[in-house]
């Protein structure tokens, strides 16, 4: 098992910064890719970032290329999501997600979700 937690979550104005972490525990050595997910209110959720826990390779949805950079530290088992130029639409809860070895990349692991609000 893995569990998962956000943090870094809040309210913040359009244009401005924030830094998400989440950090993973239990069996991390089983981790394949660590995502992150929003959901606006009323929309489906969708992907906003992953990285692979190996190999460091990263991958951003087009709505957030150039703003978002998703990095992580194996050492402290963290995966963190960058946003810089934070725009109204960015406002969702957040989730980040662990894909364990030998799952066909679905993403077994959830945590539970920090809200991000920007204002305009």
């Amino acid at each position: 098992q893995v569990q998962l937690v956000e943090s870094g979550g809040g309210l913040v104005q359009a244009g401005g910064s924030l830094r998400l972490s989440c950090a993973a525990s239990g069996r991390t050595f089983s981790i394949s890719v660590m995502g992150w997910f929003r959901q606006a209110p009323g929309k489906e959720r969708e992907f906003v970032a992953a990285i692979t826990w190996r190999g460091g390779s990263a991958s951003a949805a087009d709505s957030v290329k150039g703003r978002y950079t998703i990095s992580r530290d194996n050492a402290k088992n963290t995966v963190y999501l960058q946003m810089n130029s934070l725009k109204p639409e960015d406002t969702a809860v957040y989730y980040c997600a662990a894909t364990p070895l030998g799952a066909g990349g679905r993403y077994d692991y959830w945590g539970q979700g920090t809200q991000i609000t920007v204002s305009s």
